[in-house]
């Protein structure tokens, strides 16, 4: 038996959000990471590998200095193999390569200056993979990196054959890759020990065999039932036991494994992340397709189907949401105009953390708050850059082959699209660092039909001594939630043109099931620069019986406090309609927003008014809008209905509302739109 021992390499890998709410990051520190490193302090002999974002292992050593000093005793001890990566948690992939080798040094500066050590391994967040990474990884000394063993079978490697690292280059830069096994990551520390243990056995197959778990911390105290499980349970206590008991099973650091066996090969891998990741980048008809087609090839052909099989690339993220491409590629925009300030350094690098840009299981980008702190860092490099500086600039930020506008005033940051409508897209206020425009749109989600067929998610039975995973958990719909289910058919922006008629109501405006007759709304405007103004115009059409030849051209014009702006309709059609003019604007905290006294959690509907303003304690502004006609005003919640760890949630994007006239062939309104402190 003594011949036939399975090294066994283990890493944790913790990280929250930056600057997330320090209540939801004092939790995770009190239930998961706290308790874990007092268990390991009892069995110092275990070895394990440890990646930490930089800025959650500051905000311990500022916040919970004696979590600190068990990490610092355990690494001193031998216990702790330190892992890099980039120092705020990015996707390495998606930020520039300059970027990339600062954040990870940040990082190693860090970890030696406070534990003298030198990471050779890296944490790859979100395990999202692309051979270019190679170059940058090299450039700081890193010799292996962590992915998952379904990297390699979606790459044609076959399942069993991963049981120790490979070898990769690009551009004759070599570095070695080790693949986590999918069966531990389910199993740890969901199963019971007898059966992790089992699995770990199971894995050998040579001398030289290892057992390759590298996984989230947060499933050891912070994921649905954990903390009883793993803590007042004692599993973990038992797991670490029984493993250094165990004459099979030899405790070792991937660095020791990597000085002393010899690579299995040579791989080149596909550009991908782990096997949800690639579901969840789909759009959502597109999943639900794939995980049938998953089902069926694994009943034809068994479970070593992932080289056939595979969903989408983690960058279809900035496909899927048009927000988060729209804040990915701001990050971009400043950070090829760096400003040579450690400040500037610091937010850039913090608005490149990777929470925000994807949605998954858990938040991501539905999180209102983690789109207010990206944007909160975004605007703080934009005052750096410019300072006192008035610009109006043009330019494809965005990358979509239509250019947007970008002006710049004392107080705030404006953008206008051309691609959507002519649409304001950004609305940043300089002085509070805060995104008006910060809204998301309501997209049909694969969990979404769960929700309407009542279905559960794919339910594995599980024994009486073990707990369920995030990913098989059952689904609770509440009524309130599934009745507020809605989708929107285009992007949620600011000055989107509706041409409906008297059936514009206030309930078929929240579900986006008006009666459209104008193709503006979504679809691309010519943009015209006229001095100090900009002009949008789009010669479409109102399709009533046939189409009529319909212009709609819009004028915005800077003032100090906001926008000034004139609209013109010119149409052939001879018809009466409405035309509906909508915003949708974010607030922090819509219980402390007000129009008249009223708060925006509920509906409000006012006839025949030509001004109206809200009120936000919250930024301590005044939002105010000033027209030269009267308008009927629908006003109601914007929410999105979003799945997380703890089951569906509504999660409050901000508020939509429309001014309403009616016109027949040529119509004209101008106004304005300020924002004042209060």
């Amino acid at each position: 038996m003594q011949n036939k021992k399975v090294k066994f390499l283990f890493g944790i890998h913790m990280h929250q959000p930056v600057d997330n709410f320090k209540e939801a990051v004092d939790e995770a520190v009190e239930k998961c990471y706290k308790p874990f490193f007092e268990v390991l302090k009892k069995f110092p002999e275990f070895k394990i590998a440890l990646h930490c974002s930089g800025w959650l292992l500051d905000y311990i050593k500022k916040n919970y200095i004696e979590v600190f000093l068990n990490i610092k005793k355990l690494s001193d001890y031998g216990t702790i193999e330190f892992f890099t990566a980039g120092f705020y948690e990015p996707v390495l992939s998606s930020i520039p390569s300059i970027d990339r080798i600062s954040q990870i040094e940040k990082l190693n500066k860090y970890i030696k200056k406070e534990f003298s050590k030198i990471p050779k391994g890296a944490w790859l967040t979100e395990r999202v993979w692309e051979d270019s990474l190679i170059n940058d990884f090299v450039a700081c000394k890193v010799s292996y990196a962590m992915v998952d063993d379904y990297h390699f079978c979606a790459s044609g490697f076959d399942s069993k054959n991963l049981d120790g690292y490979y070898f990769s280059e690009n551009d004759a830069k070599k570095l070695a890759l080790f693949p986590i096994s999918k069966k531990l990551r389910y199993a740890i520390p969901f199963k019971n020990v007898k059966e992790v243990i089992q699995d770990i056995k199971e894995l050998y197959k040579t001398k030289q065999s290892a057992a390759i778990i590298f996984d989230d911390a947060e499933k050891f105290g912070l994921w649905p039932g954990t903390y009883e499980w793993v803590y007042e349970k004692g599993w973990l206590e038992e797991f670490f036991t029984t493993v250094l008991k165990d004459k099979s099973i030899e405790c070792m650091h991937f660095n020791e494994y990597y000085q002393k066996q010899k690579a299995k090969g040579i791989a080149y891998l596909q550009n991908v992340s782990y096997y949800e990741m690639g579901e969840w980048s789909l759009r959502a008809k597109d999943a639900i397709i794939l995980e049938k087609i998953q089902a069926k090839t694994k009943e034809v052909y068994g479970d070593d189907t992932d080289k056939f099989v595979k969903g989408g690339t983690w960058k279809n993220f900035f496909v899927k949401y048009d927000e988060s491409n729209r804040l990915h590629k701001r990050m971009l925009e400043v950070s090829k105009n760096k400003v040579k300030n450690k400040k500037f350094l610091d937010s850039l690098y913090k608005l490149q953390t990777n929470d925000v840009f994807w949605h998954g299981v858990f938040g991501g980008l539905y999180l209102p708050n983690l789109r207010d702190n990206a944007y909160s860092y975004l605007c703080e490099c934009e005052n750096i850059r410019y300072k006192k500086k008035e610009a109006i600039e043009i330019n494809d930020i965005d990358m979509n082959g239509y250019d947007e506008v970008k002006i710049i005033k004392n107080n705030f940051i404006i953008r206008f699209d051309s691609h959507y409508g002519g649409q304001m897209v950004e609305f940043l206020q300089r002085d509070k660092k805060f995104n008006y425009q910060n809204t998301l749109t309501r997209r049909e989600e694969s969990y979404h039909q769960k929700m309407i067929e009542k279905q559960k998610t794919s339910k594995i039975k599980k024994s009486k001594d073990e707990i369920e995973t995030i990913h098989n958990k059952e689904i609770e719909v509440d009524k309130e939630i599934k009745d507020a289910l809605s989708f929107d058919w285009y992007i949620k922006n600011s000055f989107i043109d509706h041409i409906s008629n008297e059936t514009f109501t206030m309930e078929n405006f929240k579900r986006c099931s008006f009666w459209e007759y104008g193709d503006f709304a979504n679809q691309p405007f010519e943009l015209i620069k006229d001095k100090n103004k900009i002009v949008f115009k789009r010669e479409g059409g109102i399709y009533f019986d046939e189409k009529y030849d319909t212009i709609i051209t819009k004028k915005y014009q800077f003032l100090k406090e906001g926008i000034a702006f004139d609209i013109k309709i010119n149409s052939k059609s001879e018809k009466e309609y409405l035309y509906a003019l909508e915003f949708n604007l974010h607030f922090a905290d819509l219980k402390n927003v007000f129009y008249d006294d009223i708060s925006l959690l509920d509906d409000i509907k006012f006839e025949n008014i030509k001004e109206f303003f809200l009120i936000d304690k919250y930024t301590k502004k005044k939002l105010s809008f000033s027209l030269n006609l009267p308008f009927k005003l629908l006003m109601t919640p914007l929410n999105t209905v979003s799945q997380s760890e703890k089951g569906f949630e509504l999660m409050a994007q901000g508020v939509s509302f429309a001014l309403i006239f009616p016109f027949c062939r040529n119509f004209e309104v101008n106004g304005a739109l300020k924002v004042e402190n209060v």
